[in-house]
């Protein structure tokens, strides 16, 4: 299993950068991969500010991402994805 960082992640949601979309599909097609906490805090706030993504189109994204059958994230349980605590 590996650790991803928060552009791996960001370049995998976005596919801002063709080449590194590629390579980062790659990855996630092929490695068991873990997210720690502070990664995913981070990726939000890089959607939101830096990619101008609404808070509904942040947690499809990242629903989608920690849907993946290889994908372990740290402490999942205190953070909430439910619709209700959006804004």
């Amino acid at each position: 299993m590996i650790a991803i960082d928060t552009n791996i992640i960001v370049r995998f949601l976005t596919a801002d950068d063709l080449v590194q979309f590629k390579k980062t599909r790659g990855l996630f097609a092929r490695e068991n991969i873990f997210i720690p906490s502070t990664v995913i805090l981070e990726t939000e706030w890089v959607l939101r500010y830096a990619y101008k993504f609404g808070s509904a189109d942040i947690l499809v994204a990242l629903r989608s991402l920690f849907g993946l059958p290889n994908v372990e994230v740290e402490a999942v349980d205190p953070i909430s994805w439910t619709e209700k605590q959006v804004s």
